[in-house]
């Protein structure tokens, strides 16, 4: 026997996926960002659920409607990763006894912001008594079966590509949890990253109408163990020659003397989408992207050999498999 804190998130869902039956023609294996339901038609209805509770997912100085819209949010990045609409929202919220009307209606708002925000509508939930603040969102969409993008369809030789910058979040993190002392101008730009996350969806759903992504899932975990899980799940490597990191962050870790790869390769909650992209097809993505204002970049490549590398300045160096796993940290 051992405690949970010892095996981590990971093991402990194939502890819980082992004692289950599996689905007849599930259409997306477990493990993947959303599950789904074959409908008529080679049509899926696709959902999702995801939970954030106070004492993990909520820094100091997060509002209980940045929380709420949060909880949202980052049910909406997982969809966004598959390139599918969500239709409608169920939040169940587990409450404190000492809450007052006031908190209950900052949450109210913050699930409604975070719906309204991606064109969706919370239509129902849930609510008990809780010894922690606990707001377990779940989605609903439809999508056609082959619309759908996996984690699994990466290909030796696909580009390896992001939506975004990284080292934000965890850089605010550290000024949240830790105190350390950046100038206001960097110190807003960073906590905001942490207290208004930002969900990919209109990207996620441009990129999956091109039709030329094999695999995509969102950074919530950190983009180190991102491509860990698309590599698991694909059974390729991947070799990163260039990792974007946002200026403010670049800032921050000068100040402080930080290693500016850890800041970006092994946070977390960044929510930009990772993918793999069919290389005959790199233009038409970006043909996609630039209709909507925003660069998709190319940071990699997937390679036969199963491991992940960064290779700057001539030098090669392993990417560890690390980043946020509940239980160990």
């Amino acid at each position: 026997m051992r405690l949970i804190r010892e095996l981590g998130e990971r093991k402990v869902i194939d502890a819980i996926i082992k004692c289950l039956d599996i689905m007849p023609k599930m259409p997306v294996p477990f493990g993947d960002d959303v599950s789904a339901i074959n409908l008529e038609k080679n049509r899926l209805a696709v959902v999702k659920t995801d939970m954030l509770v106070g004492r993990t997912d909520v820094p100091p100085g997060m509002s209980l409607r940045q929380a709420a819209r949060k909880a949202v949010v980052m049910n909406i990045s997982d969809f966004a990763a598959k390139g599918v609409k969500p239709l409608a929202v169920m939040a169940s919220v587990g409450l404190q006894k000492s809450f007052t009307d006031e908190d209950v209606g900052q949450i109210g708002l913050g699930l409604n912001e975070g719906a309204r925000e991606y064109d969706t509508y919370v239509i129902g939930g849930d609510t008990n008594e809780a010894s922690d603040l606990v707001i377990s969102c779940s989605l609903i969409g439809v999508c056609d079966r082959q619309g759908l993008v996996k984690r699994s369809g990466a290909m030796p030789d696909d580009i390896l590509a992001v939506t975004g910058h990284f080292g934000k979040t965890s850089s605010g993190l550290k000024i949240l949890l830790e105190g350390l002392p950046t100038p206001n101008r960097i110190s807003r730009v960073l906590t905001e990253a942490v207290f208004m996350p930002k969900a990919r969806l209109k990207e996620g759903l441009a990129l999956a109408q091109t039709g030329a992504l094999t695999a995509s899932i969102d950074s919530s975990d950190g983009l180190a163990w991102s491509l860990y899980e698309l590599s698991d799940a694909s059974n390729v490597g991947f070799r990163v020659d260039t990792v974007p990191v946002a200026p403010e962050a670049v800032e921050f870790a000068e100040i402080h003397n930080l290693d500016l790869l850890d800041l970006a390769l092994y946070g977390g909650e960044e929510y930009e989408l990772v993918v793999t992209v069919k290389p005959g097809l790199w233009r038409k993505v970006n043909s996609a992207m630039g209709n909507l204002g925003i660069a998709l970049t190319r940071i990699g490549v997937a390679t036969e050999e199963k491991r992940i590398v960064l290779e700057v300045n001539g030098e090669t160096k392993l990417i560890e498999r690390k980043g946020w796993e509940h239980f160990r940290n």
